[in-house]
């Protein structure tokens, strides 16, 4: 049989599962709304309704899918390795138990971490970043999120919650941030906060909306790579690539004009090689280092 694995991500604005395959190819998705209330009886149902279409698939060997593992990108912060989340954008959600939950309903071995940690992981496995061992991964969506590569590994600091860069101050005294403090990346550069400022939906921003919100991503990354040493970001989500050339331009001219110490200098930003994949086959790269 072909090892295969049940990849799960979630978001403010929607929920998504699939099946991807040990080389990291996606076999089968499917998606829903993220609804305000119900959120675990809509993801249950959407990823039964997964489970049940492997049975129904064939890889190219000519065998059948084993899902060996299943793995999960959510929106933080969360605790107790991955057990209870409370992501900021689904207020219902507080030390919800996701992995001993979806443990039980698919009965697999099941790993959780946050969104952006598991697409720099997807990335480095199959997307823009093969080879890097120095890079963060960003996730520009209903919110802004991180996860950090250094000498070729994860970092996860002391609660699993490394790279939240959503929360890096990029305007003094800004915008009040979901999480309390001002001035956050993601109280200014996320689509909610997009939404609120604009009374429209990112989708439909300006160009000058679109423009300074990859001047307010550039000067964060231009921050970590002076932190960190990181010469790589590769940014995805749904405002960064619906936003596309434009959002990276202003990204990329705005670390240019901060990243200025030497080793930082020369910062590159990328869009996510696995383009709108990113989220699950990042998942499946949490269940592949779970099983490591």
């Amino acid at each position: 049989m072909s090892k295969a694995y049940l990849a799960i991500d979630i978001g403010g604005t929607k929920l998504a599962a699939g099946i991807v395959s040990a080389d990291g190819h996606m076999v089968v998705q499917d998606r829903c709304d993220t609804p305000s209330e119900g959120v675990w009886d809509a993801l249950a149902e959407l990823v039964q309704r997964v489970q049940l279409q492997v049975a129904t698939l064939t890889p190219p060997s000519g065998s059948e899918y084993e899902l060996v593992a299943c793995g999960v990108g959510s929106g933080g912060p969360m605790s107790d390795d991955g057990n209870k989340v409370s992501p900021l954008s689904i207020p219902s959600w507080r030390d919800f138990p996701l992995q001993s939950s979806l443990a039980s309903l698919t009965g697999l071995p099941t790993f959780v971490d946050n969104d952006a940690k598991a697409l720099v992981l997807g990335e480095v496995w199959c997307g823009a970043a093969v080879g890097a061992r120095d890079v963060i991964g960003m996730v520009v969506s209903t919110g802004v999120g991180g996860g950090i590569i250094a000498d070729g590994k994860l970092i996860d600091g002391n609660s699993g919650n490394a790279g939240h860069i959503g929360h890096v101050n990029v305007v003094p005294n800004g915008r009040l941030c979901k999480c309390g403090a001002r001035g956050c990346l993601e109280a200014v550069a996320s689509g909610s906060a997009i939404a609120a400022m604009t009374r429209k939906p990112a989708a439909q921003a300006t160009p000058e909306v679109v423009h300074q919100t990859g001047v307010y991503v550039g000067r964060a990354v231009a921050s970590v790579a002076a932190l960190l040493d990181l010469r790589l970001a590769v940014i995805g989500g749904s405002v960064a690539l619906g936003f596309g050339e434009p959002f990276f331009q202003a990204a990329q001219a705005e670390a240019d004009r901060y990243a200025t110490i030497s080793f930082a200098r020369g910062i590159r930003i990328r869009p996510t090689g696995l383009g709108a994949n990113a989220p699950l086959v990042g998942a499946a790269a949490v269940a592949r280092r779970g099983r490591a």
